[in-house]
Parts: structure tokens; sequence; C-alpha cells
């Protein structure tokens, strides 16, 4: 018996080198502390013209244009497992993909058979042996152009790119659901939920599966690892791009995670291309509400639909307008679509990101009130960062509370404080100007150390949902 336990807990080590050995294989370190825990207890012990980071650097290619050197790993489902795909080459005789499983396949071209049978050829770099994919039916050409491709294989090309370009990279989680490795040596995986809108940083990048071939491993700021897959130039995929939604949405790129340096290489010849188009902002900003005629500062990751976009007759400047997707509320603002312009905030592609930003739950009184400028009690973090966007100053209170200070344009001070349940219970306006560093909202108890100008009580909530009856504090 004991023999047998120490038999197991070998292969479970060795199981674990032999996945580190393969660059294309990454876990997270939940899947290692998992496999060397399991080890001590058997012993007992895009849109076409919109260019961002992902058009500019994955290149879709169909079956149609691929090349010799092209490089693939097997990466079978379940379904897979049980239909084979490839033959080998010197018996014509069909191989599971079984053994096949996560090794390298290098494309090396198509060819007719005598049969009249469409071949695509492949070089197994783990054994040196040759591999075939017998298209079902018809000619090479009829295959190629649809998005059938060649099942269980999923591009390495992607993931080259990204572990190149992302490895270090800060980003920031767009969904909630994303995944935690159970397993060294096979597909176990636990589904986690994390923050929305959370930074990450990206420190491994390998190969998940053929339809999501790139794997993104990140890492909270307490260490924390968890990741994605996801598709990238959708090579040899198997889906169509409008299957790209729902719950297949979060295995997009965009749809899993927020690149901050993603700079848009919108300019004046491909502008258009954005009309009609969701956008989000990428950094703090301002922009003109229609509705209260003053300039509001928005905060990061807002969504907008993009109306229209109008060039100015003397200049090389543009005003943008932009329907809020949460408030209905219209926007204006004016930007250069030169890449080069100073200052570079001034610029779209710094200031925007296409795909969708913070969705933010209200209600349609709550809605009414933000759309005509006011911060009332009983209003989350988000609902007053939609009418007054990111504080200028965070100050510290007792038991949890804290206030959110806004300077305003006319010289005064919005001050919005909340409870320790991030609810606002009081508003006042002052006169005076902040001094000092700017701080940034995290969470809601963290502030500044930076004074302000002394801030008067605010006002007390009689009623926690007052503002339902509009009786909030204007911007």
């Amino acid at each position: 018996m004991k023999k047998t336990l120490f038999t197991v807990a070998m292969m479970l080590i060795f199981t674990v080198v032999s996945a580190q050995t393969n660059p294309y294989i990454v876990k997270t370190r939940s899947a290692m502390k998992d496999t060397i825990r399991a080890a001590a207890d058997s012993t007992g012990t895009q849109h076409k013209g919109m260019t961002d980071f992902v058009s500019m650097h994955f290149k879709f290619h169909s079956l149609c244009d691929w090349k010799p050197g092209m490089k693939f790993m097997v990466m079978p489902d379940k379904y897979d497992l049980i239909v084979r795909t490839f033959c080998d080459a010197e018996t014509n005789k069909e191989v599971s993909s079984t053994t096949l499983r996560e090794k390298i396949m290098e494309y090396k071209g198509h060819n007719e058979t005598r049969d009249g049978h469409s071949r695509l050829n492949f070089e197994c770099l783990d054994n040196h042996k040759k591999y075939y994919f017998q298209i079902p039916n018809g000619s090479f050409d009829d295959y190629c152009y649809g998005k059938l491709g060649v099942p269980t294989l999923a591009y390495l090309g992607d993931v080259d790119i990204a572990r190149k370009e992302l490895i270090g990279k800060t980003l920031y989680t767009k969904t909630k659901v994303y995944r935690e490795d159970t397993s060294v040596d096979g597909d176990g995986y636990r589904e986690i939920e994390v923050p929305k809108n959370m930074e990450v940083k990206v420190v491994k990048v390998g190969v998940g599966s053929r339809s999501f071939p790139v794997k993104i491993i990140v890492a909270d700021s307490e260490g924390k690892e968890f990741y994605q897959t996801v598709a990238m130039s959708r090579t040899n995929s198997g889906m169509r791009d409008d299957e790209f939604i729902m719950d297949s949405l979060k295995h997009t790129f965009y749809g899993a995670f927020e690149m901050l340096d993603d700079i848009m290489a919108v300019d004046a010849s491909n502008y258009t291309a954005y009309i009609g188009k969701t956008i989000h902002t990428k950094i703090k900003t301002h922009l003109l509400n229609e509705t209260t005629k003053k300039q509001q500062s928005i905060p990061r990751m807002a969504e907008y639909m993009v109306e229209s976009i109008t060039k100015h007759k003397d200049e090389d400047m543009y005003t943008i307008k932009l329907k809020s997707t949460i408030l209905g509320t219209f926007f204006y603002g004016e930007v250069s679509m030169d890449p080069k312009v100073e200052p570079s905030n001034k610029y779209f592609g710094n200031i925007f990101a296409p795909g969708s930003g913070k969705y933010i739950e209200t209600t349609e009184a709550a809605r009414t009130m933000i759309r005509s400028g006011h911060v009332s009690i009983g209003f989350n973090e988000d609902q007053v960062m939609m009418a007054a966007g990111e504080p200028d100053d965070i100050k510290p209170g007792k038991g949890g509370e804290y206030t959110w200070v806004f300077q305003r344009s006319n010289k005064k001070l919005l001050l919005v404080k909340f409870n320790g349940t991030r609810h606002v219970i009081g508003t006042s306006v002052r006169n005076g100007t902040i001094t000092g560093s700017t701080a940034t909202p995290k969470t809601g108890g963290k502030a500044s150390t930076s004074e302000t100008a002394p801030a008067a009580p605010a006002t007390s909530a009689t009623k926690k949902d007052n503002w339902k009856d509009r009786n909030g504090t204007p911007l």
C-alpha cells in the first residue's frame, strides 16, 4: 500500500516538472499549491478601420492564407478525444488526439492526393514525425474559406506575440468571472469572482484552447493569480465573429481586460469608423454636459456611443458628440486626431478606447437626478462619479466615514460625505480651493493626507432616499 502511494506521489511530482518544461503551458500558482498538497496528502504528509492594440498586433490568418512554418499546439477538447483529427503520414492510420496532446505542429502546406482528397500537412516538432489532416469533403479551395479550420489546433503565433507585448503590463479587469488552475497536469480549473475595474499585472502568457488560444495569467496587488483564455486574431478559432457574444464575450481581450496604455491608432483618415460605435474613457477627462451646459469631470471607464465627429473649419480639431449609454445624456468634447498633438490628453486615441466601459446599475429616479446635475443622499460612489466625476481629494473621517472633495470652476468646493457602506449621507458647498496633491479614489475608505480648505459639517439626511424627491446638491 505504501509503495502504491509513493508511486502516485512521484507521478504527481513528475507531471509538475514535465508541465514546466513546455513554455507554452502556464499555470496559476494555485495549481502548483493544489498539486503539491495532493502529493503530500498521498504520502500521508474589431471593427474595420478601427485600429487598437489587438488589430495592430494580431492579424487574422484565413486557412487559405496559411504559410509553411506557422506553428500550432494540439489542444483537444473532449469531443476531439473521440473523433481523431490527424493521420500518420507513414502509415496513413488515424492517430489519437490524446497522444498528440500539447505537442507543437508546424504547418508544411497542402496537397491533393491521387484519389482526389485534399490534405493539410504538418510536422510534429516534439517527435519529428509527419502527420496530415484530411479535408472531409471537397477541395482545399472550397474548404479554406469557411470557419471550420483544423480541429484541436491552437495558433501559437498569437501566444508568442501576446507574451512579448503583454508580460509585465498593467491591465484592468472588465468582467467578474475568471479562472484559477487546480492542476498542473490537466485542464482542471475553478471559476472565481473578482471585482470589475481592478488593477492587475500580467505575469505569464501561455496557450489556452483552440477557440481561445491565449491564456493570460494576471496577479492582483496581493499577488493572487487568476487567468482568462482569450481569442486575439481568431485564427483557426472555429468560431464565427458573431459567436463572440454573450458568455463568449469574456473570452475576447477587450471583454476580459482593459489596457490603460492601449492607444487607438485613429487619425484624420479613419476617425469616421468610430461613429455609431461604443467607446469608453481610459483617463479622467472633461466634457460639456448638454443638459447642465457646464463642463463636467468624467471618470475613467465611462461608456458612450459616438453620435458624431465634426472637423473644425480652420484648425485640426474636432468636436465629438457622445451619448451616455446609461443616462442617455449628450456630451461634447474637443479633440485632436493627431497622435503627436500636445498636450497628449487632447488626442482622441489617448482619451478613449473601443468597447464597453463600467456597467453601473441605477434607478430612473437616480438617473434623473444625475442628468440634472445633482448629488444626493443615498447615492453610491459610482452614481456620484457619474454626476461629478472623480474627486479631487479624499478626506478621512471617523467610524469608516470619509468625504470626497470636488473643486468647482467657481472657486467653490463640493463636499460629499459617505458612510461606511459607501453611500452619501450628506453634501455641502464651501468657498475655497484645493492645494496639494490630487487623490484618485481606489476604495471608499482610502483617503489622501493632503489638506484642503476647511470643510463644514455635511448636511445630514433626514431621509435616506430623499434624492428621489429631487432635493440634491447642484453641481
